[in-house]
């Protein structure tokens, strides 16, 4: 720990996501972020430099062995994920890593068998912190709609439409998106899948559809999923990046149908059938950071309060389970 008795935290990736998990550590008491990695070490310096941290490395387990952290953030991409778990575990540091955790269940079965229970270890899948979906949260909990009975939940993008010839907003935001076989169940809809998860309990897999309406691409931008959980309530969750007019990023619109309402989250707007004058409007863009902050906040009470994570290893299991039937029920191999 820091001489003030904060978590000392290394963070392994500075691409772009990895401005709002340090955003999210400078948000959070308990914890100071010490050094950033990256193979691109300007890269690394860039982002030290934004945040004041005086560690700058282009090796992680450099990183490991001179800065005696307490736990390591892992924003790296998905390939590096199960080394640099590994090797932060093997000297005893906490481990947040963003999802996916890997690429396929049978990695991540064997990456948290080898782990144990040596280091706390948890997945960054923040989707289910997001604001619109705290409240939906909120009102089922208060009960407003009764039990679910039917789910529906679409994602519209138009973030791998060309226009003019133009590389897609998605790629340039992405790049390796380029070349990557799966796309939107793996990188984005995995994260409505965990809400949905979330909000039914277990699920299975009754079919999924895959469509690639952007042809220049290896991965699936367009996919239709039927989900039922235990009880038989079913599932749909409807997904495409390539829906012009759609903003870039993806916009959500859930329905729940209730044995006594039926709830509507329409993008920043969260109301009940027959009761849209007191709908809830949310500001997806100004808290964006959100539910970056949330996850780490999970994360650093739990190793210094000894609490559990909400999205611990052993639950986002579940949700990479789900994710990868998705592609075994479109009769893709992993």
């Amino acid at each position: 720990m820091t001489t003030n008795g904060n978590l000392r935290v290394g963070l392994a990736g500075a691409g772009m996501i990895s401005l709002f998990h340090m955003r999210g550590w400078q948000e959070v008491e308990g914890a100071d972020v010490v050094a950033v990695c990256d193979p691109s070490i300007d890269r690394a310096k860039e982002r030290a430099g934004e945040f004041d941290v005086s560690g700058v490395y282009s090796d992680a387990e450099t990183m490991l062995d001179e800065c005696e952290l307490d736990a390591i953030d892992i924003a790296a991409s998905v390939d590096a994920h199960a080394p640099l778990v590994r090797a932060a575990a093997k000297r005893g540091v906490h481990v947040m890593v963003q999802k996916p955790l890997t690429r396929t269940v049978a990695e991540a079965e064997r990456l948290i068998e080898e782990v144990g229970e040596g280091v706390r270890f948890m997945v960054h899948e923040n989707y289910r912190f997001r604001p619109h979906y705290m409240t939906v949260r909120k009102w089922l909990a208060e009960g407003r709609i009764g039990e679910i009975r039917h789910a529906q939940m679409n994602v519209r993008c138009s973030g791998l439409v060309a226009k003019d010839g133009e590389t897609p907003w998605l790629i340039n935001r992405q790049p390796y998106l380029v070349d990557f076989d799966r796309n939107i169940v793996f990188e984005t809809m995995i994260h409505h899948l965990d809400v949905l998860r979330l909000l039914l309990g277990p699920l299975s897999v009754k079919s999924a559809h895959l469509g690639w309406l952007n042809g220049n691409y290896r991965g699936e931008d367009t996919a239709t999923i039927v989900l039922e959980n235990e009880a038989g309530v079913v599932a749909v969750a409807d997904g495409s990046l390539c829906a012009p007019g759609y903003p870039p990023l993806p916009s959500d619109r859930l329905e729940l149908i209730g044995t006594e309402g039926t709830l509507i989250m329409d993008f920043d707007r969260i109301f009940l059938v027959g009761d849209e004058e007191n709908a809830v409007q949310v500001d997806l863009t100004g808290r964006y950071q959100e539910c970056f902050t949330h996850s780490i906040r999970d994360f650093t009470t739990g190793i210094r309060e000894g609490t559990p994570f909400e999205t611990d290893r052993l639950d986002n299991l579940q949700t990479l389970s789900l994710m990868e039937a998705c592609y075994h029920a479109a009769g893709v191999e992993v």
